[in-house]
């Protein structure tokens, strides 16, 4: 079920993924301009913030398997039809719409998790859970671009289709919904954001939380080229040893919370671990020590993407099963929000104050997350 789960977030994410590696090719081969090319790179996001919540409430009432492979095969459809879409405006509708079939693998899966395994070993699973994301992104970074320019944009969307209809097979054959998921189908639970305020909770922090993480990413290659002088391969290649090292930092934190046996208490941990880092980073960029700023942004990058399976964990053991799907994609939902805004927002800040103290304003949203952090975990 693991496996199966995180090929298919991965194969959604490779889809999303692919429109960002080919703003090269749609600027300088076809002239589209950096906005237009930004835009059309948005497009599957803004599709997945709009049906998150309406996937999980579909998971929530018909179980994960059919949510999961349907979903799959339906985002198949709209990238087989965007291969060949000719304009600006039918490519950029297609991939949105593929972006939103995508979303039912994101609270779906997650639910596959945490209903397959005993809470003493829910972090840990969910922690390889989510190294569906940036494996979905490392592929894109590697198979598009070379193939967008030989094949066309139509290139790496014909093969996003493929792997997401083998993988739609693969999940309707083998997935099996968690008895938690079947049992009580008749019966209406009570609404757990009714009972009290841990889940909005939960949801405030991760979308602080989710500042940092979209910062670094977003403009982290940028400052190491422009701001700090790197070569271009070399800023990649730590980028991408930074997505490497995060992933691991993902799988880390969750067997660290089965050993405490707390969610929240290893959030808070991670949250006060943002701040240091973060204060460090500003610090050290203040200097313009290049190889500091390095070294110091591989293990920001870390700690600003080590909460998610924690909240994700955590939001899904509040809700139950009957409304795990439904809050887990409230959770994306808000987390997404807030990445969208952190593009123009934050590069406002660096045109304005530079990339140094920027970091040092961005460390404010963890510290900011710290008293939001509920004291004890909840479970339904």
């Amino acid at each position: 079920m693991l496996t199966l789960g995180v090929a298919a977030q991965a194969a959604g994410t490779l889809l999303v993924s692919t429109p960002v590696y080919l703003i090269p090719l749609l600027h300088v081969r076809d002239g589209l301009s950096l906005s237009r090319a930004g835009t059309l790179a948005a497009a599957p996001t803004l599709g997945m913030v709009l049906t998150l919540v309406a996937w999980g409430a579909l998971a929530d009432r018909f179980g994960e398997r059919w949510v999961i492979a349907g979903g799959l095969a339906l985002t198949a459809t709209f990238a087989l039809a965007a291969a060949p879409a000719h304009g600006l405006v039918a490519l950029g509708v297609l991939l949105g719409l593929g972006g939103a079939a995508s979303a039912s693998t994101n609270a779906a899966s997650g639910r596959v998790v945490v209903g397959w395994f005993p809470r003493e070993r829910r972090g840990l699973a969910m922690g390889l859970r989510q190294v569906s994301q940036p494996l979905g992104v490392a592929v894109a970074a590697v198979v598009v671009p070379p193939m967008a320019a030989r094949y066309g944009p139509g290139g790496p969307l014909l093969l996003s289709a493929a792997v997401l209809a083998v993988l739609a097979v693969a999940c309707a054959a083998g997935i099996r919904n968690p008895p938690r998921a079947a049992a009580g189908t008749d019966v209406e639970a009570p609404n757990p954001y009714r009972r009290d305020g841990f889940l909005w909770r939960v949801h405030a922090v991760s979308v602080l939380l989710v500042v940092p993480q979209f910062t670094l990413s977003t403009f982290g290659l940028v400052w190491l080229t422009v701001g700090l002088g790197w070569g271009g391969t070399a800023a990649g290649l730590l980028m991408g040893l930074s997505q490497f090292v995060g992933a691991l930092g993902r799988i880390g934190v969750g067997a660290l919370s089965d050993r405490v046996g707390s969610r929240v208490r290893v959030l808070r941990w991670v949250s006060v671990a943002g701040v240091a880092v973060l204060v460090a980073l500003a610090l050290t960029g203040t200097t313009g020590w290049a190889v500091g700023v390095g070294v110091v942004l591989v293990l920001a990058t870390t700690v600003s993407v080590a909460d998610n399976g924690l909240a994700f964990t955590s939001v899904a053991e509040a809700a139950g099963p009957r409304w795990s799907g439904k809050a887990l994609g409230v959770q994306n939902t808000g987390q997404f929000i807030a990445a969208s805004a952190v593009g123009p927002g934050v590069g406002a800040l660096v045109t304005a104050v530079g990339f140094g103290w920027t970091i040092g304003l961005v460390a404010l949203a963890p510290l900011a997350a710290l008293p939001l952090v509920p004291r004890r975990d909840q479970h339904s």
